[in-house]
């Protein structure tokens, strides 16, 4: 389950950027996370709030802010939506198509107190 060892680089970064803002605890956290990235958001979720169980983040609303897919297709010079890599170009059926948005996962903010 790669979402654990995702949820636990992620709270390696707001733990550290916690200490660094000397907060005593973390309020929030959103995650943006790309609709192509291959991570299962129930799965992030869930395994966020494990490794944050005893810790500064422990209780922290986690939101996930889901990023459609989008790729630049090559034969038909548009860009448009996409549902999943692999998929082909729903204007023209092709599938040299180039990802522009949906592959991300990262920390959009941190709040703390």
């Amino acid at each position: 389950m790669h979402e654990m060892s995702l949820a636990k680089s992620m709270y390696e970064i707001v733990e550290e950027t916690a200490r660094k803002n000397n907060a005593r605890k973390v309020k929030s956290v959103q995650f943006e996370l790309g609709a192509l990235s291959h991570a299962e958001p129930d799965a992030l979720s869930f395994a966020f709030e494990v490794v944050a169980h005893g810790t500064i983040a422990e209780g922290a609303r986690f939101e996930i802010i889901r990023i459609p897919g989008k790729a630049w297709c090559v034969p038909c010079g548009r860009t448009v939506d996409l549902p999943r890599l692999g998929a082909p170009c729903p204007e023209c059926g092709g599938h040299q198509l180039a990802v522009t948005q949906g592959d991300e996962m990262r920390i959009a903010s941190i709040e703390i107190i």
